[in-house]
């Protein structure tokens, strides 16, 4: 049973953690809290956990073939013959269906993303579709569970209007910073080439460089969206900004270390120092959120006369 347990893999729940933002703002927009909300909100956590290890079910499953030439991932219960195809299904049927089921219970928008979250680690694993092959495209439509994150928050708030667009845009953009860094990890990891692109086919089309590019491309397109979103809604963040730079660039030099956790990051935690800067940025947004700074706003008044 704990082959099975494994593959669902629970260490990785601490994702869920960006689900959070969306649930606080929500909770600063609306006058008052629903009905139920400690109820929904738990409902919320299992559904979102349960959602997320369906999707890690069948990708730890039909990652088999190619998880053996990985240097720590060729320990895995699927790739060591632990595992049978029909409990896989089973199990992958029973999560999505319970995950489901909660999240019909917190709100029907909450259920509708619950199940595109769903849908789309579908599209990343199952051929002939599997982005996850494709080169960019494995980044970009794995960070967009980032955003739906987010918005699964919103849903269990607010369930008749969206999140601002440019915050959901910064959330998509900044996830694809975090996975290109962990394929620029994992492909550092991998000295032997050709066991790489066995590893993962879009691996044939990579390289460092162009990792690092797309890397920096993506931390520039955050940092537009995220600026238009503080400016827009509360100009008192960009005094963030800076720290929002530190973020990024001490990231990426975790990413550059041998055996990074950013392949891993569920385990990112070892990085005490990094995870107190979090919780510090996180505190400023939060003080800087009820502080009305008056000069700041002289940013918003056009210079030249029209």
């Amino acid at each position: 049973m704990k082959h099975y347990i494994a593959i669902a893999r629970p260490s990785h729940w601490f994702k869920n953690i960006f689900i959070i933002p969306g649930f606080v703002l929500g909770l600063l927009v609306v006058d008052h809290s629903p009905e139920n909300l400690f109820l929904k909100s738990i409902f919320a956590i299992i559904s979102v956990c349960l959602v997320t290890s369906a999707n890690y079910t069948i990708n730890e499953w039909l990652d088999a073939d190619f998880d053996k030439f990985h240097p720590l991932k060729k320990n895995r219960p699927s790739v060591l013959g632990h595992i049978k195809y029909e409990f896989v299904i089973l199990q992958y049927v029973m999560l999505s269906v319970i995950g489901l089921f909660l999240a019909y219970n917190v709100s029907k928008a909450y259920f509708v993303t619950s199940f595109v979250l769903l849908f789309m680690g579908f599209m990343y694993n199952v051929l002939p579709f599997r982005t996850k092959d494709r080169v960019y495209l494995d980044v970009l439509s794995e960070s967009v569970n980032n955003p739906l994150r987010l918005l699964l928050g919103w849903f269990v708030i607010i369930y008749d209007f969206l999140p601002p667009s440019s915050l959901l845009i910064a959330y998509w953009v900044g996830g694809a910073f975090l996975m290109a860094v962990k394929r620029y990890s994992e492909l550092r990891l991998i000295s032997d080439r050709s066991n790489a692109e066995l590893y993962r086919k879009s691996f044939k089309h990579y390289s460092e460089n162009s990792l690092l590019i797309s890397i920096f491309f993506y931390a520039m397109v955050f940092g537009f969206f995220f600026g238009v979103f503080m400016i827009k809604y509360k100009i008192e963040f960009l005094l963030t900004f800076p720290l929002l730079a530190i973020l990024f660039s001490w990231y990426l030099k975790i990413g550059m270390k041998e055996n990074s956790v950013a392949q891993r990051p569920e385990k990112l935690f070892k990085e005490k120092l990094f995870m107190f800067y979090c919780i510090f940025l996180v505190c400023s947004l939060v003080v800087l959120y009820f502080v009305d700074i008056p000069f700041l706003h002289v940013l918003l008044n056009p210079i030249f006369p029209k």
